[in-house]
């Protein structure tokens, strides 16, 4: 490789981090990627370390030793959450987002990776500190929702699926009553999926009473998990109804969705932050 400049160095460092979010990267990679010394590339680094907290866009994590490097932890800030949140709940409220039957259509945000990245990155920044081993999720909507903020957080994925698929192999599964319309419904999950005694983050899309949750929560018990997290990207309030489960955090409200005037009023949680 020829010879960069120490400005174009640390812009291809900075992108060789970006593209490997949470993977330890040795030192010696660096220097022998860019033909320098590893003492220039630590000093590369730290000015890289510094821009990234100055622009709220993650931060680098040095491990020492032999078999230390450095490690980059995507983030977003406060204020940049805080706006995509809003012109989510914008979107959202949308006349024509309102279906017969009293439902919001969602799917096409749920599968905009440009709405979604964010969205994973505010949820891995909330739940980072839980310490999760997987996040978990139920097909199908919630599915690239979960990608994200696995990928955010550097963690593998599970989904559980609606009813037994024989491709699954040996699977558990377990019946569960849905908060929304109070109809019996199976939810699986193959046994090679998730090892025992893991910590479970669960990401879902859309909680209305809570019974899917519940349902996954008691599935997880049935693999010895530790549910240390559960995030919701909307949540309806519109009958301050109880939820059957507590302790989750949800980024937007549902207060209200009239499909004769075509109203919705969806919001930020203002406490979020």
């Amino acid at each position: 490789m020829e010879k960069m400049k120490r400005a174009e160095r640390m812009v291809a460092i900075t992108q060789l981090l970006m593209q490997k979010p949470n993977v330890l990267t040795p030192l010696t990679f660096f220097a022998e990627q860019f033909q320098t010394a590893k003492s220039t590339i630590s000093e590369d680094l730290m000015a890289v370390k510094g821009s990234l907290l100055l622009s709220g866009h993650g931060h680098l994590e040095t491990i020492s030793g032999a078999a230390g490097g450095v490690r980059y932890i995507p983030e977003i800030s406060n204020q940049e959450a805080t706006q995509v949140l809003d012109r989510l709940a914008e979107r959202l409220n949308e006349k024509e987002r309102i279906l017969a039957g009293g439902f919001l259509y969602m799917t096409d945000l749920l599968f905009d990776p440009s709405v979604l990245r964010p969205l994973g990155l505010i949820f891995a920044g909330a739940f980072r500190d839980k310490k999760p081993d997987v996040v978990v999720t139920i097909e199908t909507k919630g599915i690239p929702l979960a990608l994200v903020t696995a990928e955010a957080l550097g963690l593998p994925m599970v989904v559980i699926r609606s009813g037994n698929k024989v491709t699954e192999g040996s699977s558990v599964s377990i019946n569960y009553v849905s908060g929304s319309s109070r109809r019996i419904q199976t939810m699986s999950l193959s046994r090679r999926a998730l090892e025992p005694q893991k910590r479970v983050l669960i990401i879902d899309d859309f909680m209305k009473a809570g019974g899917t949750a519940l349902g996954i929560k008691n599935l997880m018990k049935e693999f010895e998990a530790d549910v240390v997290g559960i995030g919701i990207l909307v949540e309806a309030q519109l009958n301050n109804e109880p939820k059957l489960v507590e302790g989750y955090l949800s980024l937007l409200q549902l207060k209200e969705l009239d499909p004769y005037s075509g109203k919705a009023s969806v919001v930020p949680i203002a406490c979020f932050f």
